[in-house]
């Protein structure tokens, strides 16, 4: 028997007129690429998606048309978020910080109609033009007055385009499954895969991120999404944002710590979004400026694990609770929010900040198992680990074009591997131990580069840190740390190790220590282990 209520599909237009119709005057602040602070309304934002869904109908672009955009965060994007999913048209976000074989390969694979660029990357896509031949023309994301000189072919500049286009439109009633958006992995092993979203995974995503106990956002909200929106849709923020009438405040090109910090106290930010990287500039940005944070009270890191003297110095230092999320492109992407339960806060400060060491409990819609090599579920008693597998509403169900990689994703019950190494305690928290491919296998034992890494970084004069697994005739591998130094240290090997032995068991502390000015990070902010292991690949330790 099937219930007797209106089957109405859940479609990603019906987010921006919602936010018109009841948060009409809240604001969507942005830092442009032409350098001014752009203000206007979700009223505001929901006629320019309009306008913009008449003019890409002009083009003649049609439903599953993928519309690409290489983009800052910024309200023209959130724009062509909404008005090319909103027509049917598939909304295809590229990090313009690939390698060029890299974006071509994703340009061309995704077979994308057209381009829209920021003023940034037009001289990219200049050079690469020519590699792209089903690209049928380029919107360049900019008003007349600022338009450069490009040889991009068939080139419309965005304010023209959509000027003299009415501010009303019928969105089209459209199922609730169809593709809205399309987002490829970094590809660090092999070429990028596709992931494919629509718009009842987005809808529900988004419901799902809302329903987090404890992470409460609303109409008093101010959101800054750091995480880019070329990225996993900056992890949802642009959808579920509007949702609860939050501001939104874009940061554009500028990503220092500085202008965030700026942009934190001038427009009244109370959450944050962002990756590693970001914050530990930000937080060297307050310490030597001395500066404080009027409204700032949560920042969520996410795309690696956080480090505990990161999320310690928000508290202790600033008063800002630091959250860690986890979860992956193919999850749309949020899986866990570590946040301290109820019962738990009257722990003591370290015992608190165990809790959100660990990477959280799953939203609603995220299902967890842990599986050994064979494949048989392990308990979740916070002890065992072994391979972690998802499932979900808004978890892929296969990559896009790409029946090899699908083959591989998933186990036999359809479950999906997420590549991590994991546990599971009786409460729910999930903890990451690493990645399948980065953990450290020293004679039949496991040792986690993470939990190495987040200890090295506790040392207050060590910036950043990564440790990879070198080999070793004895033990097969060892862990060899590579860190970054905070300027004007002088820190050395012995004093990093004697600093670890008082963190770490004595078998884990690497075999060597290797300073270097920077470490290599992915277009999205990642650490590249798979760089670092080819520069160190013929490394000998002291001990081999």
């Amino acid at each position: 028997m099937r219930g007797l209520m209106m089957d109405r599909p859940l479609l990603i237009s019906q987010i921006i007129e919602y936010a018109a119709s009841n948060f009409p005057d809240q604001e969507v602040v942005s830092r442009t690429v032409e350098g001014d602070l752009h203000r206007y309304t979700y009223g505001d934002a929901a006629r320019r998606t309009r306008q913009l869904a008449r003019a890409l109908q002009k083009l003649g672009v049609g439903e599953a048309d993928r519309i690409a955009t290489v983009a800052w965060n910024t309200y023209r994007h959130l724009e062509i978020y909404y008005a090319t999913s909103g027509i049917g048209a598939v909304c295809h976000t590229i990090n313009p910080r690939l390698p060029a074989d890299q974006f071509t390969y994703i340009v061309n694979h995704a077979r994308d109609r057209f381009v829209f660029v920021d003023l940034t990357f037009v001289p990219l896509l200049d050079k690469l033009k020519d590699q792209l031949p089903e690209v049928a023309g380029y919107v360049i994301m900019t008003d007349r007055a600022h338009m450069p000189e490009t040889g991009l072919p068939n080139v419309h500049c965005y304010e023209d385009l959509i000027a003299d286009e009415p501010g009303e439109f019928e969105w089209p009633d459209l199922d609730e499954n169809t593709a809205s958006s399309l987002c490829y992995t970094s590809g660090t092993t092999g070429n990028p895969k596709g992931v494919l979203y629509s718009h009842r995974s987005t809808l529900l995503h988004s419901l799902f991120v809302l329903s987090i106990p404890g992470l409460t956002m609303d109409e008093d909200s101010a959101m800054l999404p750091v995480v880019p929106m070329f990225h996993v849709n900056a992890w949802g923020v642009p959808y579920f944002g509007p949702m609860v009438g939050a501001k939104l405040v874009f940061p554009g090109p500028r990503l220092d710590g500085e202008s965030l910090a700026g942009l934190m106290n001038s427009e009244g930010v109370t959450d944050a979004w962002g990756v590693p990287t970001v914050w530990l500039g930000l937080l060297a940005h307050m310490r030597s400026a001395g500066e404080r944070f009027h409204t700032l009270r949560r920042v969520l890191i996410g795309g690696s694990a956080a480090p505990r003297a990161m999320l310690n110095e928000f508290k202790e230092s600033y008063g800002v609770e630091g959250l860690q999320g986890w979860g992956m492109t193919e999850m749309s992407p949020i899986g866990t929010v570590s946040l301290v339960r109820p019962q738990d806060r009257n722990l003591s400060a370290k015992e608190q900040l165990d809790i959100k060491c660990k990477q959280g409990r799953a939203m609603f819609g995220v299902d967890m198992k842990i599986v050994d090599d064979n494949g048989e579920r392990l308990p979740h008693d916070g002890k065992a680990f072994g391979e972690l597998l998802v499932r979900g509403p808004a978890v892929l169900s296969g990559y896009y074009e790409n029946p090899e990689a699908t083959a591989k994703a998933f186990d036999d019950e359809g479950w999906f591997r997420t590549g991590d190494v994991a546990k599971i305690d009786p409460d729910g928290y999930m903890e990451i131990v690493d990645r399948t491919k980065d953990v450290i296998k020293s004679g039949g034992e496991w040792i986690s580069s993470i939990d190495l890494e987040n200890a090295a970084v506790g040392h207050p004069e060590i910036a950043e840190a990564a440790v990879i697994a070198a080999r070793h005739p004895k033990w097969d591998e060892r862990p060899l740390l590579v860190c970054v130094r905070e300027e004007g240290s002088g820190v050395d090997k012995n004093g990093v190790l004697d600093y670890l032995a008082q963190h770490v068991a004595k078998w884990w502390l690497p075999d060597d220590v290797v300073f270097v000015e920077e470490l290599p990070h992915s277009a999205t902010g990642k650490l590249q282990k798979a760089k670092l292991r080819e520069d160190f690949k013929d490394y000998t330790l002291p001990t081999a």
